[in-house]
């Protein structure tokens, strides 16, 4: 396709190497745009495809020069770097770190990345090899150790012999007192290693997990891309020429090629996607703009209205990058994601078939897949797709196999579950499903950070994003979709329209005071004076620059900082509450503001591109008279239906085409929706406008339909996502904003729980067990508007800081309760004998805190505040912060009220009666997919002592016949003096998570999963204890202990470490929570993971760098345990080694368990080892602590933690090495 616009007599090259195509536009030295797409990898005809694409354009032979002075420049995005590290095909490289910390990289912040996996996949590391340099700075400057030039010099020399040659630095703290790695940097650099990485260089922002990993990161793909770099300029950089070769970085702007580095290329291609979609939407008037990028393996969202939004913290590929990248939300969704049938439901990805074998159509017998649908309802026309298939990549789209393929899905579907869908409805159930999990894709990155989407033009690109345009806009209330001419390649044309861009960042963790913004500026002009040199260099002297200052803040004691303009302090305070009020709904104007880094950004050079005017509007054609290349028998509202088929090379501005309709170009298809209509504006774009009003509500019957089935699994568990987020973005405690120690759910009538979105492991659920006491109180008196809050163990919650919200939600007429919705969070602090109410020696319940039972929190609408306040300030041993405790409460609500208004909104689309039988039908699959699980598994019996002595005992019994069990804990040792008495939700929650992990496909988590279990719990044991006894331990500890009890009696894996083991520490001044890690238990084809969380918990460890700038301590160490999981056909687990050093007098705690009793090893496998915690005194002097035991630390004692590790399975004897 081609456009004139003003050339400068030379040719310029914009180009996107992705994974499958590299797509090539460019500009003649006329100024008319040509573009071309080609295989990326297509050995048998080219060594590289951007400068094969470059020779397609110039219809060059592969002997033939390139006319160097004829080229302009080359801009290019590439996938090079990005996929060598998801393919782990990096330079070999040795990471050179503070001795003690040689591990960090692999325990990370110690979470595991699937919550109900039993075999437990941590990401592999990328560095071969880490030397442990002795040196440590702490984070006030001063030196406690200084650095071993000659060790490291020693052992720098020894890598350096076995054939590596990429080195990484990161030293604790080095982000901001770097001499330690610049002297380490020059005895590599003597050596001759050739490429060194050092993180107050690569990342200077403190965070030593994600500095150290992105620095790893660099070292281990500069590399690379500098192989690739060399090869491209051989060819395209001629001695006399001034072409230049840049490329773009994950930060949205280019950089010339010598100064491209790794840790910037992630995001190298789609954040050309980015810049294309925001330049051209406003060349439309468009300032609003959702990008949506859907292309063969996934899809990509991101959000702009007005600036370009970034991430300094983002995880890809396994690897936390803290690098500035365009924030870009990718999910699994793409033309390629592979269709499933269940049984029961239709699912869509997250498997994809790639590009090879890649969609059936293709010739390559692949799956059925979401492009295969578009084929089969007549969406896609084999006429209008390029002949590039079967063995010669001459042949049409195979239309044949997606028929015969359906037809047979569709028998398999109807024998299954007696459906008598047509082949095209099931094309259309799953297109339907791809669809909505797109819409939630976007609802993340728009609706839940506070922005409505409605407000908002979708731009659309990518090979397959035409396609499902109108059908994602619908689904959002989006009514305005954008298409430019070149959205098949809109990644590369992006690259043409970007800046060349050097940024700068530094963290400087500062209170924002008076005299804050004059020390910032001096920080600020040291990096523009870098940044802007950098720019120069690449653009001369004379070209304008732009140069924007910006700072990361945040509020004191949290980790959620945003970003906003450098200015005088109040404009930054009121810029930063703006912002925060807008995203989180509230500020705290009495909590202290810290500027945790400063950001410069120098930009300029950008090519002088718009789109050009073709015409004249007015002069455009109704639709019967635009011209018609064909018809198309396209698959619509439930029947075929012939459809015109435009060519949009043929429309000229001002041109209407109504839906249904297809609109063909060179690089892909799109479909024009009824309802919807398409307009050429005078620059050639495309826009799609809603012209009728979608249908309000839908007609769908109560019946199960194994469509909508999967449709309102996901808007359930998305709902209870959104009122999730909803809690996050309104709390105020870190413990819930930040550890994310909350979870919200909804429910039926009956009090079932229908979707409880999977956060905290020992919520999941439990939470039933308080609707459920709600209910049974307050089903006569429930009025619209009230709302009941409630922590008692004894009546359905778990332990005191639990805090359960609970509303019911009323028909229209305010008669009948027709759901609940609930949020459970763990406040900081709900009183109790020690700071955080997790005392290691309470007794009764009284001293841990105030106990709430069915509490009207809001009547009639109206917050009861003075009430709640007394409530929470009353008893023996109040709450400590009532304030912290209202606003975390007040968030509950609001998460709430987010729940009331979601469910309100989508009965007002499929009627009352539609969604409560759903609720139930959700729930009758999950139950029905347990079931197909007992249908097979074996019971058995199973007991398992505590330290204490105490005994967790359970018997499986298995009914094959009715594919039920019967779980019961008779013979569980009675309720115990200590608090390790574990609430009989907690219980229920424990085994709820074991038979999750036994299904091993994704199904909902609901009631339903519980009701072939018939769970026994004595009254008046420790599983189910009675007034007065203490809790706090049965939620942190006990469930960890019935879970491996659960799994031993089914002989399902060994025991993980069994404990959360639970640290505190502070005084008057600071209080700190934390749960610490160990071993995984192995399993008959696995051995278990080290160091990582386990089962009840999945709670993140706070990273060193931030753990010592805000509390008076020094982490010493934080090891892998080596050898201490237990032996056997596969080896337990790890657990870890961590020294805490306390710079003050402090309190200290520990609640924990396996100090005595080991993990058990399975099916002849060795136990773990136990895990042990001691105080080693300044003087010299041990003090070994019990396993819940509390003791006064004074400056310069350790507190020492090694955690138990996970126990083996199979006979050690029976290892392959």
């Amino acid at each position: 396709m081609s456009a004139a616009t003003i050339g400068d007599g030379r040719w310029h090259f914009w180009i996107d190497r992705g994974g499958t195509f590299t797509d090539v536009v460019a500009r003649s030295p006329e100024g008319r745009i040509e573009t071309h797409k080609l295989l990326s990898e297509n050995a048998e005809h080219y060594d590289d495809a951007v400068l094969q694409g470059v020779r397609d354009v110039l219809s060059l032979a592969p002997s033939d020069v390139l006319p160097h002075d004829d080229i302009a420049s080359i801009k290019m995005g590439t996938t090079v770097a990005t996929n060598a590290l998801l393919e782990r095909r990096g330079e070999p490289t040795v990471w050179i770190t503070t001795a003690g910390f040689g591990d960090m990289l692999r325990i990370g912040y110690q979470q595991r990345p699937n919550l109900f996996a039993r075999n437990i996949v941590l990401p592999e590391p990328v560095h071969d090899r880490v030397i442990e340099v002795s040196e440590r700075v702490m984070a006030d400057g001063s030196i406690d150790t200084p650095v071993d030039e000659s060790g490291a010099a020693r052992d720098l020399q020894e890598a350096y012999e076995s054939g590596i040659r990429s080195v990484a630095i990161t030293f604790m703290h080095g982000y901001r007192y770097p001499e330690h790695e610049k002297r380490v940097a020059e005895i590599a650099r003597d050596i001759g290693f050739p490429q060194i990485s050092v993180s107050h260089q690569v990342s200077p922002l403190i965070k030593f997990i994600s500095r150290g990993d992105t620095t790893v990161v660099d070292a281990y793909l500069s590399p690379i891309l500098r192989r690739y770099v060399e090869i491209v300029a051989s060819v395209v950089l001629a001695d006399e020429s001034d072409t230049r070769l840049m490329f773009m970085q994950s930060n949205g702007g280019l950089t010339d090629a010598g100064l491209f580095q790794g840790k910037d290329s992630i995001l190298s291609g789609p954040a050309g996607g980015v810049v294309g979609a925001v330049r051209t939407s406003q060349m439309a008037g468009l300032d609003k703009v959702i990008a949506f990028d859907m292309g063969g393996t996934s899809t990509d969202v991101s959000h702009f209205a007005g600036e370009f939004e970034r991430s300094f913290e983002t995880e890809v590929a396994g690897v936390r990058m803290r690098a500035p990248m365009l924030h870009i939300h990718t999910v699994a969704a793409g033309g390629g994601s592979i269709l499933q049938f269940d049984g029961a439901r239709y699912r869509v990805g997250p498997a994809s078939a790639g590009a090879n074998p890649g969609p059936a159509c293709y010739r390559r017998g692949g799956p059925l897949t979401v492009t295969d649908c578009n084929v089969m309802l007549g969406r896609i026309d084999a006429r209008f797709f390029p002949n590039l298939f079967g063995p010669r990549q001459v042949e049409p789209l195979d239309t044949d196999i997606v028929e015969r393929k359906f037809t047979e899905l569709a028998s398999n579907i109807t024998e299954a579950t007696g459906d008598q869908r047509t082949p095209e409805q099931v094309a259309e159930g799953f297109l339907t499903i791809a669809v909505e999990n797109m819409a939630n894709a976007i609802k993340k990155i728009s609706l839940q950070r506070g922005y409505d989407v409605s407000e908002y033009a979708l731009c659309c690109f990518g090979g397959a994003g035409g396609q499902h345009a109108c059908r994602i806009a619908d689904s959002l209330g989006i009514r305005t979709v954008f298409i430019h001419p070149h959205a098949g390649v809109l990644s590369a044309y992006g690259m043409g329209l970007a800046d060349i861009v050097a940024m700068r960042e530094q963290s400087v963790e500062l209170t924002l005071e008076d005299g804050t913004a004059a020390e910032l500026a001096k920080t600020i002009d040291g990096l523009e004076a870098s940044a802007l040199s950098e720019l120069r260099e690449q653009i001369g002297p004379d070209t304008t620059v732009s140069i924007n200052h910006r700072v990361l803040m945040r509020y004191e004691g949290t980790d959620s900082p945003l970003t906003v303009e450098f200015g005088p302090r109040v404009v930054m305070e009121d810029a930063f509450n703006a912002q925060h009020r807008q995203r989180y709904g509230f500020v705290t104007p009495d909590k202290s503001l810290v500027v945790e880094a400063v950001i410069v950004e120098a930009l300029g050079g950008a090519a002088d591109i718009s789109d050009p005017e073709m015409g004249d509007e007015s002069l455009g054609r109704l639709s019967d008279n635009v011209p018609h290349v064909a018809a198309a028998q396209v698959f619509v509202d439930g029947g075929h239906r012939s459809v015109p088929v435009v060519d949009r090379s043929q429309m000229v501005p001002g041109d209407t085409v109504a839906g249904p309709s297809i609109i063909i170009e060179s690089h892909g298809t799109n479909v024009v929706e009824p309802g919807w209509q398409a307009r050429l504006n005078a620059r050639g774009h495309l826009i799609l406008d809603r012209v009728m009003e979608a249908e309000e509500t839908a007609d769908i019957h109560t019946s199960v339909d194994p469509v909508m089935l999967e449709i309102f699994n996901n808007m359930f568990m998305s709902i209870a996502e959104q009122m999730g987020a909803a809690l996050t973005n309104t709390a105020y405690s870190v413990n819930i904003k930040e550890r994310r120690d909350f979870s919200c759910a909804i429910f039926d009538p009956d009090g079932q729980l229908v979707a409880n979105a999977p956060h905290q492991p020992v919520h999941l659920g439990s939470m039933g067990e308080s609707i459920a006491a709600v209910i049974r109180s307050r089903h006569d008196t429930m009025k619209p508007g009230d709302v009941y809050m409630l922590n008692a163990p004894y009546n359905g919650g778990t332990h005191l800081p639990d805090v359960t919200v609970v509303r019911p939600v009323f028909d229209a007429v305010g008669d009948e309760v027709i759901f609940y919705v609930g949020a459970r969070a763990h406040h900081a602090d709900i009183g109790g004998l020690t700071p955080g109410s997790v005392p290691p020696n309470s007794r009764v319940v009284e001293e841990e805190g105030v106990l709430i039972d069915d509490f009207l929190v809001v009547e009639d609408g109206i917050l009861r505040e003075r009430e709640t306040r007394q409530l929470f300030a009353s008893g023996e041993y109040p709450s400590r912060n009532v304030d912290q405790n209202m606003a975390d409460l007040t968030a509950q609500i609001a998460a709430c009220e987010k729940g009331v208004q979601e469910l309100q909104r989508m009965t007002s689309h499929y009627s009352l009666n539609v969604v409560q039988a759903y609720m139930g039908h959700v729930q009758d699959n999950a139950e029905e997919l347990v079931r197909k699980v007992l249908g097979v598994l074996r019971g058995g019996s199973f007991t398992y002592p505590l330290d204490s002595g105490a005994e967790i005992r359970v018997r499986i019994d298995v009914d094959h016949a009715t594919r039920s069990a019967t779980i019961d804990f008779t013979g569980t040792s009675p309720q115990q003096p200590d608090n390790f008495n574990a609430p009989t939700a907690v219980c229920k929650a424990a085994v709820l998570y074991v038979f999750r992990t036994l299904v091993d496909a994704d199904i909902p988590l609901n009631g339903g999963c519980l009701k072939p279990l018939n769970i026994i719990v004595p009254e008046g044991s420790m599983l189910a204890p009675q007034y007065p006894a203490a809790v706090v331990a049965g939620n942190v500890e006990t469930s960890q202990y019935v879970t491996d009890t659960l799994f031993g009696a089914l002989g399902t894996m060994a025991a993980s470490q069994g404990t959360m083991n639970n640290i505190t520490f502070g005084d008057e001044s600071w209080q700190y929570y934390e749960t610490n890690a160990g071993g995984a238990g192995a399993g008959p084809d696995f051995d278990g993971a080290s160091v990582v969380q386990t089962h009840m918990t999945n709670g993140r460890l706070a990273d060193p760098e931030v753990h010592e700038w805000r509390f008076p301590v020094l982490i010493e160490c934080l090891r892998i345990r080596r050898g201490s999981g237990g032996s056997g056909r596969h080896v337990g687990g790890d657990g870890s080694h961590r020294r805490l050093r306390f710079l003050r007098d402090m309190a200290a705690a520990i609640v924990s368990c396996h100090r005595e009793v080991p993990p058990y090893g399975m099916a002849g496998g060795e136990p773990g080892e136990v895990g042990r915690t001691w105080v080693e005194r300044a003087d010299g002097n041990a003090v070994e602590l019990k396993s819940s035991d509390q003791i006064e630390m004074n400056a310069g004692d350790v507190l020492v933690l090694d955690t138990p590790s996970g126990g083996g399975y199979g006979p050690p004897d029976e290892r392959l090495v």
